[in-house]
């Protein structure tokens, strides 16, 4: 009997905590809007590409300062469209909290690759694989794709290389830049040892990598990182490597 009691108090509990959520979020409240607040959910990292005073002027820009406002006037979700227009913003949640004010929670993009390509163009591409615009503020310490690079591979085959490299603490430290050749041969500078990295085409990187990686700790550790101008990686179950 006291499980059966104990089940339908947790069943109120969650059903009423349902509600509650649904109800606060979609019902307006009585009285006006104290304030407008901003908050980045990754504020503690260094890369900052969302600024609180921009998402704040845009917002006043739109016409949607909710300040002053009457609850039942205020419409968060299309405050939210507005501030998803940020080109840096990847998700807006606006809600009205406890104390009478209207807060927006925001998540700024990550980027994981700069591009600078053979016609002018420069961008950065997330870590969702989506071309994401220059900072005038902030530029990102990451790794530099350069070279002939068309969009589609950008977001493609690049990205998913650029993935891994992220993702990866050792790669991600060492690899500087990406050159893409007009075949989509890559070469790669590292940021330790003055060297160059033919790759090849990204078919299999994982496992050149992996050789790479066992010619660092068994060779290059035993005759020096700049030994070699060329290390290459393309060939087959070898590494073949040009003397400086």
């Amino acid at each position: 009997m006291k499980k059966v009691l104990i089940i339908i108090v947790l069943c109120l509990l969650v059903g009423y905590l349902i509600f509650s959520i649904f109800y606060f979020r979609e019902k307006p409240k009585e009285g006006v809007c104290s304030k407008f607040e901003v908050e980045l959910q990754n504020a503690s990292k260094n890369d900052v590409f969302v600024y609180i005073e921009d998402i704040e002027k845009s917002v006043k820009e739109a016409g949607l300062d909710p300040t002053g406002k009457q609850f039942k006037d205020i419409n968060t979700s299309t405050i939210e469209e507005a501030i998803q227009t940020n080109q840096f913003v990847k998700k807006a949640h606006v809600f009205v909290t406890n104390n009478g004010a209207i807060k927006a929670l925001i998540e700024e993009r990550e980027p994981i690759l700069r591009v600078m390509n053979n016609d002018g163009k420069s961008y950065y591409i997330d870590n969702e694989g989506q071309m994401m615009p220059l900072s005038k503020r902030f530029t990102a310490y990451l790794p530099i794709a350069t070279g002939a690079i068309k969009e589609d591979f950008a977001t493609g085959d690049l990205y998913k290389f650029a993935l891994f490299l992220h993702n990866n603490i050792f790669w991600n430290a060492q690899i500087e830049q990406i050159i893409v050749q007009s075949d989509r041969d890559i070469r790669l500078i590292p940021r330790v040892g003055e060297h160059q990295i033919v790759l090849g085409d990204l078919n299999d990187y994982k496992q050149r990598l992996d050789k790479l990686m066992t010619f660092y700790e068994k060779g290059l550790n035993e005759v020096g990182w700049n030994k070699y101008s060329v290390i290459n990686l393309s060939f087959d179950k070898q590494v073949v490597c040009t003397k400086r």
